[in-house]
């Protein structure tokens, strides 16, 4: 049988039956949809966690302090958590370390934000004058903390642009402005420019104090008496040199806490690439087990597909019979199921890869959330509508070219 009179042929036995077509393509939509959706929605997310943690500072390695649990054990704490760094670690590293292009303290704690009748809870970060080189900061309006008012324990702030805009709805340009953090008067000094973020990981709703003024107001010394700090935050001069300030840092660090063993540090440092690559770590296998479970749909397609060609083939045995008895044989009979098959996934495919790109062009317009929807996965969706078209048509196909033409003539 030729190639167009197989192709005529099939698409002329599927619109007899248009309902039933269309019900079992769906199947195949809806999986290759939310297949596409789902990988495209994830590939966003990792390309957006990646894209924020890139913009929190250029070269950047981050020391975070932590506790031991156990013999070998160790436990990372995080920002603010513990107090084993302290000011002088901070002051060491900036002494010490070679390639360092600037290094600032940070001491974070959450704290309830009033101003004119209007409040927020948000982090408030005690740090100093590299904070903006370190962290890739530039000013909207005003001026960042200075090193006079780091040195002079001055009560000002710095605002995000999320926390100046829910402080001050009405206001267009804070400066002046007075908030109060933990009943104390602190005066707004500038306003940081957008950097984007969002929920536990938003860059622009946080407000910024000298660490001095921090430490003094807000956080006394930790239990030996010493200001401690949240983290320590580097920038090396170069991408080449973050791995050697890194074990430069860790050296230091472990002399001054008197840590023989490394493995019982009580501290952690980190450096951009080696967050980069944890959060894409953790987005890309979100991403795979959303699509796997999406994926199952694909397979309860397939099987659709397969009971509609059963009952087919259990429908047209007579016509199989008569097509054999002129001559058609059991490749020709074979070929014509499998191509009715493969035309439905095919053009199941194609509607769902549609479906699938409106879907995440729609998260991204509504939800403000990236979404990228790549060559790869579309090649992957037909891909997967051929093995499905050839794989759950086969067996409805195999049976129908095996049928004998006598019984199938005295079917009824």
């Amino acid at each position: 049988m030729k190639t167009n009179d197989l192709m005529r042929e099939s698409y002329s036995a599927l619109a007899v039956n248009k309902v039933r077509s269309t019900l079992t393509m769906l199947g195949i939509i809806i999986g290759i949809a939310s297949v596409i959706a789902m990988i495209a929605i994830g590939q966003g997310a990792q390309a957006m966690v990646q894209a924020n943690i890139q913009s929190i500072g250029s070269n950047l390695i981050v020391v975070t302090p932590g506790v031991q649990k156990g013999p070998g054990a160790f436990i990372s704490l995080g920002r603010g958590s513990a107090e084993n760094l302290t000011m002088a670690d901070y002051q060491a590293i900036a002494s010490q370390v070679p390639s360092i292009q600037a290094v600032a303290p940070e001491l974070s704690k959450p704290y309830q934000i009033t101003a004119k009748g209007t409040n927020t809870h948000t982090q408030v970060i005690g740090t100093n004058q590299n904070y903006p080189i370190v962290r890739n900061v530039n000013m909207q309006d005003g001026s960042f903390v200075t090193a006079q008012e780091v040195s002079s324990n001055a009560k000002v702030a710095v605002l995000g642009p999320t926390t100046a805009s829910d402080l001050f709805p009405n206001i267009a340009d804070p400066i002046e402005q007075t908030i109060k953090i933990n009943s104390i008067d602190f005066k707004i000094i500038g306003v940081m420019q957008s950097k984007g973020g969002s929920g536990f990981f938003n860059q622009d709703d946080m407000v910024i104090i000298p660490i001095s003024t921090a430490q003094h107001y807000l956080a006394g010394p930790n239990s030996n008496g010493q200001p401690y700090v949240s983290d320590i935050s580097i920038s090396a001069v170069d991408q080449n040199s973050m791995s050697a300030v890194q074990q430069e840092v860790t050296n230091l660090l472990l002399q001054r806490h008197k840590i023989t063993d490394p493995s019982q540090a009580d501290f952690t440092v980190q450096n951009q690439a080696s967050i980069v690559s944890a959060a894409s770590s953790v987005t890309g296998t979100f991403t795979i087990l959303l699509a796997s479970i999406a994926g199952i749909s694909l397979v309860v397609g397939g099987i659709g597909i397969m009971n509609m060609m059963l009952t087919t083939v259990t429908e047209r045995t007579r016509e199989i019979g008569l097509r054999k008895a002129i001559g058609a044989t059991r490749r020709d009979i074979n070929l014509q199921f499998l191509a009715e098959s493969v035309i439905l996934t095919f053009f199941g495919g194609f509607i769902g890869i549609v479906l699938g790109w409106l879907i995440a062009l729609a998260a991204a317009h509504f939800l403000s959330f990236p979404a990228q929807v790549n060559t790869s996965s579309i090649i992957l969706a037909f891909g997967v509508s051929a093995f499905i078209g050839i794989a759950f048509g086969y067996y409805p196909a195999l049976r129908a070219s095996k049928l004998d033409p006598i019984v199938a003539l005295r079917f009824e």
